[in-house]
This record gives structure tokens, C-alpha cells and sequence, in this order.
């Protein structure tokens, strides 16, 4: 599950023709076929679902000005729909049955979208059940001509957290007991910092913030793990630019770039003011655009590190004859919680008009590990409490997270601006999901220019099953 493309001296000219194959114009109709599928993971198979295009790859790259137009094929033996996370369609194209403008797609059936899509790094996934967990989700790469213009090997990355158990038995077991039964490692308070143990799948009963309900077998970038990691080839002292897209259910990373100084350019797709960064975290259903030179020759290791945790994943980009050893899968030391440093530094390069807010909803995030009941304003998504707003209106939403865990939340069909942290205001960036620390408080705003009915969720996907989401619905 990787795109790696060069684009040295091929774009001089802005000839269409000498363009690498995958970022040529596309079909006028693509074809997305979801599958089920066997994967290996550390020696152990595995049934998980697929999601590719005619091509076999994994996802969609769109060249631009290509429109998003794809029919989606259902050989997954079960109904399914799929969501396309940062585009902001029109509102019954969004790829989710919860607001009651389609239903799911059946296994055989197939659906059609056609839309313009908003360009950036973005991705797809099931919002059908707990496929996700599955690995229902692909890479949605949408490029402008600045991109092509780039002198820079593009290189897609999409994590994910990985289980051999069932899904469904996973929440039954959180549900019904408070995700306090960790035993067999794929369930429990995880890493706690009241008293954190890198993932033994205990609480530790001291009031300390959770960081993980979940301890999964195993963490992913393009479906492989440490032990068998992707490696990408590439010339000393070429540039990169790394499309990093967290797709795990329930886990934050810190990425780290070990030896190597990056850019951050661009955080879900939306451009930044650029910002040195060598480690940063990455909340769950986050993107991230890293433009890195390689300082020459040599082995340079892309690494996530689950937050809390000592387990990390990553990908390896090596230079011709390198020597590649083996890369240790637990980190010497547990990572730190994610929190809000890097959200306080970053700055869009694109902000919203200055205006004041037409309307304002405080939000609160509620519930606990014990009991599982997250919900937002103390209300589950089967009996919530929608947000109406009117076209043009200029939209302000504080969310308080009142629980002792992160909650990445994700606004369906619109980019919105943070622009408060824990009451202190900022110019911060253009985003479609933001995490919202144990504790704490995180403003942002948005134009309302999408009309329809748009889901506000939790992107931990157990939270969200759960019941923590409600709905932006325009009167």
C-alpha cells in the first residue's frame, strides 16, 4: 500500500504525456472494488476486507482537475459503504448511512459518485459496522499542479492497528465491562498515565488519563509490520515528500524521522505555514505531508510509535546498495501522550476570511472506561442532539473534553480552522479532524457551505460505536 513516484525533469514542459502513469489523467469512470482478501501478519494469515482500484492498487490518485468519478463494486461478502474522509461531496455522496440519504451497499451491488474532489492527501474507509477495523480503508490522493511541479519521490503511508479477534467481540467486551478485561492483549485501560506500562492491558486505577482502551496484536504501515517493513528505494540526496495518513481505529502515533529533518507542509490535506519537525504526533484519522531531503547515502527509517506505548511500525526508505538491518519492533521507552504542542504551532497557510461567529455550540465529551458510554453533551448518537445552522453562516463549535481520554473528532463535508487551544486563541490550521486532549478544550470554526445533514464524530472507532457522535444538519 504504497505510492512512490518520481517526477525529476519529467514536468518542464507541463506535458500531460510525461507524467508517471499514476498521476496521468484518469478513466473518466474509475472502479473501487471491495474485497475480501488474505493478509500475513508476523507469520500468522489473516482474512481482512480490500480496497482497490482497476489498477490493483490499494485506493485512488486523481491527477488534476480529474473529477471524483467511481462506480464502487461490493465483492465483500457482506453490505458495505464507503466514506470518503476530507472530501466534502455533496452531502448524499458522503459514503455513510447515518443521515438517511442512502442505505449500505449490498454484497454484489454496486454504487456510483461523481463530484469534484478537494485536493490533498485523504483517504477512504468502511463507516459500515466495524469493517475499518478490517482494514476497509485506501489512501485518496488528490493532486494539484504545484505537487507535479514538485521535484520530490512521493511516498503514501497508511497505519493501521491490527487484531485477529473479531471486532464485534472486542466492544462487546468493552461495552460490558468497562474495557477493564485485558487479558490476551487486545483489550483493556492500556497505557495509563497514572501508571503507564507500555501496553499491558491494565488500568491503573490511579485516576491517571487513558491513553489506550485498546492493546492491539499488531501495528501496520502498508500492511506490513517492523519485521517484514515496506522499503522504498531512493537516490542520495533526493527529496521526498512523505504523505502520512493515520487510518488505525483506536491509536495515535508519534512519528518519527530519526536522523532526517522534514517539512510539515500540509495536516489533512490542507496546506500549512511550513514547520521544521524531526517527531510530531499524528491523532487517529490525521494527515500529515513531510517534505524531507536525504542528507546522501544510507538506510533512513520512517517510524511510528504508538502513543502510550513502546510497539511502533514504519517503512524504510534505503538508497541503492545500502545495508539494511533488522528494526527493533518495541521502542526503548513508552511515547508520551500526543496533547496539543504541535496543534499550537501550526499555522494555515489558507485560513478562513476574518469574521465573527454567527452562531456558537459548546460541546461537551462525556463518559468514562467505565461503563463505555462516550457520548457527546451526555447523550449517545441514538437519542442526540443535532447542531442546526443555515447556509452562510460562520459556525464556531468548543468542544470540552470533560473524560480522561484524547478524542480525535472528525467533522464530515467541511474543512474547518482551530483557532482556540484550552481558551488560548490562534491562527492554527485548516483541518477535517482534530484531537481534543484529555481535560481540554479546543475551539474551531467553519464557513456553512455544504448543505446537508454532515455526522461529528470521534474517529476512535469504538468511541464512535459507542455513541460519541451527533450531526451538523443545516434548517
Amino acid at each position: 500500500m504504497i505510492t512512490s513516484l518520481s517526477r525529476r525533469a519529467l514536468l518542464a514542459a507541463g506535458a500531460v504525456a510525461a507524467l508517471p502513469a499514476a498521476i496521468r489523467a484518469q478513466p473518466v469512470q474509475s472502479v473501487l472494488t471491495l474485497a475480501k482478501r488474505s493478509l500475513e501478519v508476523n507469520g500468522k494469515s489473516a482474512s481482512v476486507f480490500g480496497l482497490t482500484g482497476a489498477d490493483g492498487q490499494p485506493g485512488l490518485t486523481l491527477a488534476p482537475g480529474a473529477r471524483f468519478a467511481t462506480t464502487v463494486q461490493n465483492h465483500c461478502g457482506e453490505a458495505s459503504i464507503i466514506h470518503w474522509h476530507g472530501q466534502t461531496p455533496p452531502a448524499a455522496q458522503d459514503g455513510v448511512t447515518e443521515t438517511g440519504y442512502v442505505g449500505p451497499i449490498a454484497d454484489g451491488a454496486s454504487r456510483g459518485y461523481d463530484f469534484a474532489p478537494r485536493p490533498g492527501t485523504h483517504w477512504m474507509h468502511s463507516h459500515q459496522g466495524l469493517q475499518e477495523q478490517q482494514l476497509m480503508a485506501a489512501p485518496l490522493i488528490v493532486h494539484t499542479e504545484d505537487d507535479l511541479r514538485l521535484d520530490a519521490q512521493e511516498v503514501v503511508v497508511l497505519l493501521h492497528d491490527f487484531t485477529f479477534r473479531n471486532p464485534a467481540d472486542i466492544l462487546a467486551g468493552l461495552t460490558a465491562h468497562g474495557g477493564q478485561n485485558g487479558a490476551g492483549g487486545v483489550m483493556g485501560g492500556g497505557s495509563s498515565m497514572g501508571g503507564m506500562m507500555g501496553g499491558s492491558g491494565m488500568m491503573s486505577g490511579t485516576g491517571g488519563m487513558d491513553l489506550n482502551d485498546i492493546d492491539f496484536d499488531a501495528y501496520l504501515a502498508n500492511d506490513r509490520t517492523l519485521r517484514d517493513p515496506q522499503i522504498v528505494k531512493a537516490s542520495p540526496g533526493e527529496q521526498v515528500r512523505l504523505r502520512l495518513i493515520n487510518g488505525a481505529t483506536a491509536t495515535a502515533f508519534w512519528i518519527d524521522l530519526g536522523g532526517l529533518q522534514g517539512q510539515l507542509i500540509a495536516v489533512d490535506g490542507d496546506p500549512v505555514q511550513p514547520l521544521s519537525v524531526s517527531r510530531f504526533p499524528l491523532a487517529g484519522a490525521q494527515r500529515a505531508d513531510v517534505l524531507l531531503r536525504l542528507p546522501g547515502a544510507g538506510v533512513f527509517p520512517i517510524l511510528a510509535q504508538r502513543e502510550g506505548g513502546v510497539e511502533r511500525t514504519g517503512i524504510v526508505i534505503a538508497t541503492p546498495g545500502a545495508a539494511i538491518t533488522k528494526l527493533a519492533e518495541l521502542a526503548d521507552t513508552p511515547a508520551a501522550p500526543c496533547g496539543l504542542s504541535l496543534e499550537a504551532q501550526l499555522r494555515a497557510a489558507q485560513p478562513l476570511a476574518s469574521r465573527a461567529p454567527d452562531r456558537t455550540y459548546a460541546l461537551h465529551l462525556t463518559g468514562a472506561m467505565m461503563g463505555y458510554d462516550w457520548g457527546i453533551n451526555g447523550k449517545q448518537w441514538a437519542n442526540h442532539e443535532a447542531l442546526t445552522v443555515k447556509q452562510g453562516e460562520r459556525v464556531a463549535i468548543d468542544m470540552i473534553n470533560d473524560t480522561m481520554m484524547a478524542h480525535p473528532m472528525h467533522l464530515h463535508g467541511h474543512h474547518f480552522q482551530v483557532v482556540a487551544l484550552n481558551g488560548t486563541a490562534l491562527s492554527g490550521a485548516m483541518r477535517d479532524t482534530v484531537l481534543v486532549p484529555p481535560k481540554g478544550a479546543v475551539r474551531i470554526a467553519f464557513d456553512a457551505d455544504n448543505p446537508g445533514r454532515w455526522l461529528f464524530h470521534c474517529h476512535n472507532l469504538y468511541h464512535m460505536a459507542a455513541g460519541m457522535m451527533t450531526e451538523v444538519v443545516y434548517a
